[in-house]
C-alpha cells in the first residue's frame, strides 16, 4: 500500500486510526489551537508534531488518516451568515450512509455517525446546534464535497508548511443553501439553557489537559 512519502513514524499513527470513531477519538486528544500567534493552517505532519488543532486542521489531518485507511479524504465546509464562524468537517460514507468526523472545542458541531442518506442530509443535522450567544441560528449552506486528491501535486500530505490553500479552495467552491429567506425570518432564537450548553468548551487557553 502506497506510504503517501510519509515520514515512518506518521505513517504509523495513521495506520492504526482505522475507522472514523479512532479518528475521532484521537482528534479528540489534541489540543484546540487558538491561534494565539495569529491565524494558521497548520498541516498534518504539524499538527501531528504540536499535538494541536482548530476545525479545519483537524478536518484536514482526519482526511488523510481516512485515504490511508481506504476512504476518500473528503471535506465539507458549513458556511454561516456574519454573526458566526464556518466549520470544516471530513466526510466519510460506510454501509451506505454519511457521517462526519469534526473538531471543536464546544459540546456541540461534532462526530456524526454513518446514518444520513445523503451529504444535505448530514449537513441539516448540524443546524440547531449552530447557535451563537444570543441564540440565533447561523448556518445558512453546505459545500460540495471536496477531494483533498486533486492537491496532491501540492504536497498537502507530507508537507510541514501550511496549507492554508485547502480552506480558501474550500470556500470558494459551490454551496447549497440550507434554507431561504422566509425560513430565515421565522426561525426561533435557542433558549437560556440551549445557549448555557453551548457555552461548555472542552479546552481552556493555557491549559495543558482537559478539565471536564
Amino acid at each position: 500500500m502506497a506510504k503517501y512519502q510519509l515520514p515512518e513514524k506518521e505513517w504509523k499513527i495513521l495506520k492504526k486510526l482505522d475507522t472514523p470513531v479512532k479518528i475521532q477519538n484521537f482528534l479528540d486528544d489534541l489540543k484546540i489551537n487558538f491561534e494565539e500567534d495569529g491565524d494558521t493552517y497548520l498541516s498534518p505532519m504539524t499538527v501531528l508534531e504540536r499535538g494541536i488543532c482548530h476545525c479545519a486542521e483537524g478536518a484536514i489531518l482526519a482526511a488523510l488518516a481516512l485515504r490511508i485507511n481506504g476512504w476518500p479524504p473528503l471535506l465539507m465546509d458549513l458556511k454561516t451568515n456574519k454573526n458566526d464562524i464556518d466549520h470544516v468537517v471530513a466526510v466519510f460514507r460506510k454501509a451506505g450512509k454519511w457521517g462526519a468526523i469534526s473538531k471543536t472545542n464546544h459540546a456541540v458541531l461534532r462526530y456524526r455517525e454513518p446514518i444520513y442518506a445523503s451529504p444535505r442530509e448530514l449537513a441539516m443535522s448540524y443546524f440547531h446546534e449552530y447557535f451563537d450567544n444570543r441564540g440565533r441560528k447561523n448556518l445558512r449552506s453546505f459545500s460540495r464535497l471536496l477531494n483533498l486528491a486533486r492537491f496532491d501535486r501540492r504536497g498537502w500530505m507530507a508537507t510541514r508548511e501550511e496549507v492554508g490553500y485547502i480552506p480558501d479552495y474550500l470556500d470558494g467552491i459551490k454551496h447549497f443553501p440550507i434554507l431561504n429567506k422566509k425560513q430565515i425570518r421565522g426561525l426561533r432564537l435557542a433558549n437560556q439553557i440551549e445557549i448555557a450548553a453551548g457555552k461548555l468548551v472542552e479546552w481552556k487557553k493555557g491549559e495543558k489537559k482537559k478539565e471536564l
